[in-house]
């Protein structure tokens, strides 16, 4: 009979193989292994990972009349080669080379520069500019328009590069690992959804529990309030903030992690975990608590403004050797304001400004540290190999040229003067504002480099300071690495660490092949200034390109600013850009353009970036940004102009939701109320930084209960209120209809009230919003989720629960 398990057990070795690896300090020979007695319940087997997952093995046992005559036989559990570690893979968002004190910057990162003086710093690493596409590159290890990044989701375009969906033959690492053995979780931020697909009527197969991950916690979107996200458990929206004054998502995820890698070193000691840990710190909203205000602003780091922060953190980049002796500071821009050009109130309130952002990226690095305390306290880490990434992109410039205590303005094109701002001053960064900084900061967070977020010409937008320690792996403990990386080289990276191969099919899909170049070379002392093995690499973001060889970069100077949401014509994306050289090994800041004096060398990499574009799913190219907003995209709702409802819904988000912006449109509501009144919300899209209402109100002390309000809240800037009566007990018609003043962006127009066929209110506005309505609220039928439309006038509590009866709400949408 052992004869037999062993005749089994070497066959299934032989159906799924074994790969070879070699190096130091890593699994240097993963050849396919069994542990355990073959057949029993405990055997263990790790796999070729050519196919995943693999082939279910010959049954090993012996099949009688009888079981008493019998022989089980159970499949091995799949685990992964021997010495493989954990992986925590961290990430933050908007950041800034030049931000973090681990890369020369004024604020506060120790659990970065813990990571940093336990491994390796990274100087030369690259992302794609903007975030969702860094995600998708980062979890795939191909570029960005390979898996259909080409942009942010929100913006995408039925192109291949373009779509936003990841392809089914371009599995993601959460895939590969889990499949491999290893538990995946993924906190934090997806912005890997498709604005399209992230409805409850789903599909799911691009939400993170569908790309190989066992465990989401986190949210959906470009960005969320921290103090009331649209936060997820797996794909099940959850509101943990009701009723839970001061609870912050940077501290809850943080938890939530904690506990995650805590329950199942307890349950499965032996399981190495993968945790993808993505928060939306330092994305705005800039939402830190506000203690971490405080501490920030104490230290009045950015007192002196954002020339002289420039000249700080240059000298410290210097000082630390981030930056090599033959670096230069590039030059200040002239389309942004000199600090000492600025008046009184406008330094006031820009260094408040920075104060909140300084504390938001202090208090989430705190949190990231405590995770990675938490791995020390469960003993994992000297057996965790942990990556942290600064920034999903250069930092932002999308508060505009004076910053703004709500984000949504800039994606609306609305400029918020600095005058007007001071009405939010004293709650920057609490749940009243959703603020992002002036984009003079964000120039100066990207120091010593050109440029900014959304830019992948230039450093500046694409520069990232990388931190990575695996203690007992990494020869050069506090080493500096200059070789060229891109965020692709990261999958790569934990494979050849774990020892696991990519694979050849996934769920009988061949798979394509990694694009990425592993940087575990770099760990090993004597390689500290081997040249790079990654030495080929284009950029394209919204028409603005560069290619990267060999220490080369050519790069196409940016035509729009990244500051301004501007309705003008771009210039023809092929013919109307200039380009500019750089040798990047001499000049590593891109401070002095070549083109002038090497025509050649640049036509050579122009041509190049056209080859790579073509391989890549570049084409077509598009600088289009504002029009693409509204482009047509699948949606559950096109072709679609009325939409009925009755009960209760939440959580819808405005892709699955009827589009009210620009047209004109009807909501009627067949209410029921019950004897002694009614009160809550009937339907609503948006809350407190720009949406609609249709509710009966709350009243105070019993006064104006359950009066009918039409309310319309253009971005936090101006509420405009259709008012009617209280609504006796029985049954009501309620009708809003609004008819838009013509085609537009951000047309207004003429709204009417009634109740039961009478008018009660009418009212005109000059202006509605053009764009979009806040990205991390949500439509919803019977109650209100997150935040309300109201400020101080009609004022209610989430979720502010209708308490009647709604038979039916309809929508009718015009033109």
């Amino acid at each position: 009979m052992r004869s037999r398990y062993l005749h089994v057990s070497r066959a299934f070795i032989a159906a799924i193989g074994f790969t070879a690896l070699t190096g130091i300090g890593y699994p240097t020979a993963f050849a396919q292994s069994v542990g355990g007695q073959a057949g029993s319940p405990a055997a263990t087997t790790t796999i070729d990972g050519k196919q995943l997952p693999p082939p279910p093995p010959q049954f090993g046992g012996i099949i009688k009349e009888k079981a008493a005559d019998s022989q089980p036989w159970w499949a091995p559990r799949v685990v992964p080669p021997k010495g493989a570690p954990n992986i925590l893979l961290i990430m933050t968002d908007d950041q800034g080379f030049g931000a973090p004190s681990t890369f020369g910057g004024v604020i506060p990162t120790p659990a970065m520069d813990r990571i940093a003086n336990a491994g390796l710093r990274f100087t030369n690493f690259h992302s794609t500019s903007l975030c969702s596409p860094t995600r998708a590159a980062l979890i795939t290890g191909r570029n960005h328009h390979s898996v259909g990044a080409g942009v942010v989701g929100e913006i995408a375009t039925g192109y291949p590069g373009y779509d936003s969906i990841i392809p089914i033959e371009k599995a993601t690492i959460g895939t590969i690992l889990k499949e491999n053995g290893y538990a995946t979780s993924w906190f934090g931020k997806n912005h890997n959804t498709p604005s399209y697909q992230s409805s409850q009527a789903g599909p799911f197969t691009q939400w993170p529990t569908g790309m190989g991950f066992d465990y989401f916690y986190g949210f959906v979107g470009g960005d969320a309030s921290q103090w009331q996200p649209n936060l997820f458990r797996n794909t099940t929206a959850i509101y943990p903030f009701e009723g839970n004054p001061g609870w912050n998502l940077e501290t809850a995820m943080a938890d939530e992690a904690i506990q995650y890698m805590k329950q199942l070193k307890e349950i499965a000691p032996e399981k190495p975990f993968f945790v993808y840990y993505v928060p939306g710190a330092t994305h705005a909203p800039h939402h830190p608590t506000p203690e971490w205000i405080k501490k920030i602003s104490a230290l009045h780091l950015f007192d002196e403004g954002w020339n002289k922060l420039r000249e700080t953190i240059f000298a410290n980049q210097k000082r630390l050797g981030i930056m090599p002796d033959n670096a230069r500071l590039t030059p200040w821009p002239k389309e942004l304001p000199e600090w000492d050009s600025l008046g009184l109130e406008e330094k006031k309130l820009f260094i408040r400004q920075a104060d909140v952002y300084g504390a938001y990226l202090a208090y989430a690095d705190n949190e990231i540290g405590r995770v990675i305390q938490a791995v020390e306290d469960l003993g994992e880490l000297d057996n965790t190999l942990i990556i942290y990434i600064g920034g999903d992109n250069g930092a932002s410039a999308e508060g505009m040229l004076n910053g703004t205590p709500n984000e949504f303005t800039t994606f609306n094109g609305v400029d918020v003067p600095v005058k007007d701002q001071y009405l939010w001053y004293p709650f920057w960064g609490s749940e009243r504002t959703f603020p992002h900084y002036a984009a003079a900061w964000a120039w100066a967070m990207d120091t010593p480099f050109k440029w900014v977020k959304q830019v992948p010409s230039h450093f500046g937008g694409t520069s990232q300071g990388v931190a990575m320690s695996w203690p007992g792996h990494i020869g050069d403990v506090g080493g500096i690495r200059r070789q060229f990386h891109h965020v692709i080289d990261i999958v790569p990276t934990l494979l050849e660490a774990t020892g696991i191969s990519a694979p050849e099919t996934v769920n009988g899909i061949e798979q394509r092949p990694i694009e990425g170049t592993s940087m575990l070379y770099t760990w090993d002392k004597a390689n500290a200034t081997a040249p790079t093995r990654h030495t080929t690499q284009y950029f394209e973001m919204l028409g603005n390109r560069a290619i990267y060889d060999n220490g080369w970069v050519a790069a196409t100077t940016p035509a729009t600013r990244p500051w301004e949401l501007s309705t003008a014509t771009p210039p023809d994306v092929i013919s109307g850009y200039k380009w500019e050289l750089y040798n990047v090994d001499e000049d590593p800041t891109q401070f002095n353009d070549l083109a002038a004096a090497m025509p050649d060398k640049l036509k050579q990499l122009q041509d190049l970036f056209y080859a790579e574009a073509t391989k890549y799913d570049v084409l077509p190219l598009d600088n289009s940004t504002l029009s693409r907003w509204n482009t047509p995209r699948p949606s559950l709702t096109a072709g679609r102009t009325e939409f009925t409802y009755s009960g209760e819904l939440s959580g819808v988000p405005a892709s699955a939701a009827p589009g009210t912006l620009n047209k004109s449109y009807t909501i009627s509501a067949d209410v029921e109320i019950p004897a002694g009144g009614a009160e809550g919300m009937i339907v609503t899209e948006g809350g407190r930084f720009g949406g609609y209402g249709l509710f009966l109100s709350k009243g105070e002390f019993g006064v104006g209960r359950g009066k009918i309000v039409f309310l319309y809240n253009l971005l936090d800037l101006k509420r405009t209120m259709w008012e009617g009566p209280e609504l006796e007990p029985g049954k009501h018609t309620i009708v809003f209809d609004f008819k838009s003043d013509g085609k537009g962006l951000g047309t207004g127009g003429t709204g009417v009230l009634s109740v039961d066929g009478k008018e009660v209110a009418s009212n005109t506005m000059d202006h509605t919003i053009p764009v979009t309505f806040p990205e991390d609220e949500s439509f919803d039928v019977g109650l209100d989720t997150r935040t309300g439309v109201a400020l101080i006038e009609y004022r209610y509590d989430s979720p502010f629960k209708f308490t009647g009866t709604i038979d039916k709400v309809t929508f009718k949408l015009g033109q």
